[in-house]
Formats: C-alpha cells, sequence, structure tokens
C-alpha cells in the first residue's frame, strides 16, 4: 500500500484516530513493526520520529510542525489515517468541509442517501474514525466523510463529491492567519479530476474560490432556492444552507425529491446544534455549544428570535475578532442578561461597550461573569423570566474549562436539570 514505506511506521498521536490506525494496522500489516508516540505518554513523544520508516500524523499535530518537516527532508513517508482511508476505500467518497454545519450537512446527506442505498457509512470528523468502518465495504458502498482542516492539510486525495460550506475565521491559534486556514480547507479538491464534483453556495467568496480551483464539475446551490422551512425540522438560516447542500449533493446520486423531502422531514438536529433541552420552571433552555464562533452565536440569536432573554457566552481565545458581535448584541432586542466565561467573555464585553459608545447606543444588558456552568445556570433560572429563552452559544471553543464542546454542553443540560433554587445575583458592569 502506497501510503506505507518500509518495515516500521510510527503513529504520531493516541486520540480516538491514531487507535483506529493502530487497530488497523495490526489486522492488514500484522509484521510491521509499530511505534506509538503521544506527548500524553511522553513530553518528548517527537524524538522517536527518528526511528521509524512511515509517520502517521494525528490531526492534532500541524503538518508543517518542525519535526515532521525535518522528517520529510530526511525521506521519511508521513501520512495519515485520512489519506490511507482514501488510498484502500473500494466505493465514492462525498466530504464535507467548511467552518460550521459539517455534521449536520453530513448526516443529512447520509440520512437522504440511506432511503435509496442500502449501504451509506457516515464517518470521519463527527466521531467516527473512518478506518473503523471499512470492513464489508465494497465498490458499491457510500461513505460520507466529514473533514476538518486538521485533517485536509496533508492530503494526497480528493473525494467524489465535495461539498464545500461558508468558510470564517476560525482554529487561528493553529495557524498563521486566516489565508493558512483557508489554504488547508483548499485541499478538499486539489486532486479532484473532470469525474468529480464540488459543490458550494455561489453568494460565498471563499468557497466559490476553492470550486473555481477544482476539475471537478461545479455544482452551486442558493439561499433563494425553494425550500419550505415548514419541511425542514431544523432552526435558522445556517440550517436551511445544510439543506441545501445535502439536497443538491444527493441529487447527483438521483435519489427521488419525495425521499429527499421525506428524509429532510424526519431528520433531527444533532446534539449540541441549536438543540432544545425543553421548559424547566418555566424558562426554556437551549444548548448550542457547538457555536465556537462569533457567526455562529450570531445565526443562533437569529434563529430563536427576541424571545432569547439569556445568553451564555465565552470560553478559550482562539483570537478571534468580536466587533460584530458586539455591535450585534448591543442592538439585540429582547436579550437583557449575558452570563460570561473567561477568557473571551471579557473581549464580548469590550466589543459590546465600544458598540455602544460608537452608536451612543443606551446599554440595557447586565453582564454576569462566571467561572463554572454551575455558576451559569443558576445565574440563568434567577435571571431569565418565565417564557423566555436561555440559549447557550458561547462564541468561542471551550478548552480553557472543558475538553470539548460536547462535555461543555452535556454539563449545561446536567446542571439545568439539577440547578437548585437561589437568590437573585447582582449583575456586574
Amino acid at each position: 500500500m502506497k501510503e506505507i514505506i518500509g518495515s516500521s511506521i510510527l503513529i504520531l498521536g493516541y486520540g480516538a484516530e491514531g487507535q483506529s490506525v493502530h487497530r488497523w494496522l495490526k489486522k492488514f500489516y500484522p509484521r510491521l513493526k509499530i511505534g506509538i508516540a503521544d506527548k500524553k505518554r511522553d513530553k518528548n513523544y517527537l524524538d522517536a520520529i527518528k526511528n521509524y520508516d512511515t509517520i502517521v500524523r494525528s490531526p492534532g499535530i500541524p503538518a508543517d510542525s518542525p519535526a515532521l518537516l525535518k522528517a520529510s527532508i530526511a525521506g521519511k513517508q508521513l501520512t495519515s489515517a485520512t489519506n490511507i482511508f482514501f488510498s484502500v476505500c473500494p466505493g465514492k467518497i462525498i466530504a464535507v468541509t467548511g467552518t460550521k454545519g459539517k455534521s449536520t450537512t453530513a448526516s443529512l446527506i447520509q440520512t437522504i442517501l440511506s432511503t435509496a442505498y442500502p449501504d451509506v457509512r457516515l464517518v470521519g470528523n463527527i466521531g467516527n474514525p473512518a478506518l473503523n468502518y471499512l470492513d464489508g465495504a465494497d465498490k458499491n458502498t457510500l461513505f460520507v466523510i466529514e473533514l476538518s482542516s486538521y485533517q485536509l492539510e496533508d492530503i494526497r486525495y480528493s473525494p467524489f463529491v465535495a461539498v464545500i460550506l461558508d468558510i470564517v475565521p476560525e482554529h487561528l491559534d493553529r495557524y498563521r492567519n486566516f489565508e493558512t486556514y483557508v489554504a488547508a480547507k483548499s485541499q478538499i479538491v486539489r486532486f479532484q479530476s473532470t469525474s468529480d464534483y464540488v459543490i458550494f453556495n455561489q453568494s460565498h467568496k471563499i468557497p466559490a474560490g476553492i470550486a473555481s480551483q477544482s476539475s471537478a464539475r461545479k455544482i452551486h446551490f442558493s439561499l433563494d432556492t425553494p425550500l419550505p422551512m415548514s419541511n425542514i425540522p431544523l432552526l435558522g438560516q445556517g440550517n436551511l444552507e445544510n439543506c441545501l447542500a445535502a439536497v443538491t449533493a444527493t441529487k447527483i446520486f438521483l435519489v427521488p425529491a419525495s425521499a429527499i423531502r421525506q428524509a429532510i422531514k424526519n431528520f433531527r438536529p444533532l446534539p449540541h446544534r441549536l438543540e432544545k433541552i425543553g421548559r424547566h420552571r418555566g424558562i426554556i433552555f437551549y444548548n448550542d455549544s457547538i457555536a465556537t464562533i462569533p457567526q455562529a452565536t450570531i445565526h443562533a440569536l437569529n434563529a430563536l428570535g427576541e424571545n432569547v432573554a439569556t445568553l451564555i457566552a465565552g470560553g478559550f481565545d482562539r483570537g478571534l475578532d468580536y466587533s460584530e458581535l458586539g455591535k450585534f448584541l448591543v442592538n439585540r432586542k429582547g436579550l437583557k442578561n449575558l452570563i460570561l466565561f473567561p477568557d473571551t467573555g471579557d473581549k464580548i464585553w469590550r466589543a459590546i461597550l465600544a458598540a455602544a459608545e460608537k452608536q451612543k447606543h443606551p446599554l440595557y444588558l447586565m453582564k454576569f461573569p462566571v467561572s463554572s456552568m454551575k455558576q451559569a445556570v443558576n445565574i440563568a433560572f434567577a435571571k431569565t423570566g418565565k417564557g423566555k429563552i436561555c440559549l447557550l452559544s458561547p462564541a468561542a471553543a471551550s478548552y480553557n474549562s472543558f475538553k470539548n464542546f460536547e462535555v461543555r454542553g452535556d454539563e449545561f443540560k446536567k446542571q439545568v436539570f439539577t440547578a437548585p433554587l437561589l437568590s437573585n445575583p447582582s449583575p456586574r458592569r
């Protein structure tokens, strides 16, 4: 197999994807010398690279890290679980990338295709390491794979169908600048041929630019495409776009329109994505922990309307710009309480103050700094009026307080169900 050269292979990073590589290698290459190097096991884990012929990079390790660049110069074979998967996959691959909406769009595509095809597998960044799902696959198997920028950095293959959602600044703690992040996303079409397809929203400049680089057949969609929102059990314009992308992709496979409509109607939101937790003590709670960028929070607030009285936001600082969110929140009707986590909670509040001063707009928002989800939910219960919405939509990553956005969302739900009755806290300015 061309992705593996020599007699020894090092799995660099041993998370879920690294472990899937290990299982796959033991099954198909039992005679290989297999090593594992992970920073949780050894702080000098990168030193092991020199002892192996092939290095399998996990997504958490940048493809342009000095240790890997040095290994490449030394003649080592550098690859990844994604490259291995593409190289051995017997069926057709539909890949989805973008900044937000990847999981929902990929899940929609898998759901729709499953109405017409017997073997459709959802894999990739959604939490299903692709190598785990190859057993029993053949040329008729369809794989829908969600691809992050981390997985695309060094990819040497392109999918039969590439779906490119909107791309906005994120992961700026990983990339030198936004342009480098976009370049990683662009890799999805780099190796496409004229028999492939690329799907994109023509109104989004960056996806349209990436699509123009592809040799594939180009199919664009628009938010002006008729698709009655009453048939979509998902909230917001962002989810309308996800549905349009999925519909456009599945039409390539000649799925009947009636089956597409029924599949979308029966689809249910994924956890942590504008997930309605329910009504508790008269307050309606929504979990949108997946919102790790300001634009996602703006989309969430627009989707839920002016009944949102309390917003829980803030988290790990990845160098994002919060000025647009500040302008939006200053003018947001119905919003009264901002419950803010460090570190970006302060940045969000400063952006609000700057917007209010520039617009000469009176500020009615109350600020509540918090350090725990328990504290945040207690304040939400005390300050959110009956019949109003409390929304967790952080506009930031979770890593300074939680392992990931799923853990953050689960903790939010847990605290909503278990919070005791407390007295009213005082806001801080």
